[in-house]
């Protein structure tokens, strides 16, 4: 049953990472973000309140402690958490790339300018 929730747990990691990783930010991605960040919250309280059923769900999938349950889920979140900031991160630097380009194009010296400027002032 151990080599069971390993598995799932390798798939989770990746289903979750691509499916947070797919798109920018949406009303699609917004909206699994906020519905893994409700079931997340309703979990904690549940395994808060009522401890033993934490454990029971770790020995039923072969785990022996609850806490081992938690640290698994908290390395998924944390692997997750970690796909999901690089590529937010990949994003900004992508933005701040092109408009620096464009800060830096729109204040070059454009030398074709200044020599029909020069034109004008000394035709007046």
């Amino acid at each position: 049953m151990q080599i069971f929730v390993q598995i799932v747990l390798v798939l989770a990691v990746i289903l979750i990472s691509l499916a947070l990783m797919r798109g920018g930010v949406n009303a699609r991605h917004m909206a699994i973000r906020r519905i893994f960040l409700v079931v997340f919250a309703f979990v904690a309280a549940l395994s808060v309140i009522f401890p033993e059923i934490l454990s029971a769900v770790a020995h039923f999938f072969g785990i022996g402690r609850g806490a081992d349950l938690v640290l698994y889920g908290f390395i998924v979140a944390f692997l997750v958490s970690s796909a999901t900031t690089f590529q937010r991160f990949r994003q900004m630097e992508s933005t701040t790339t092109k408009l620096a380009r464009r800060i830096a194009l729109d204040e070059a010296d454009r030398p074709w300018e200044r020599d029909a400027q020069e034109d004008d002032a000394a035709a007046r």
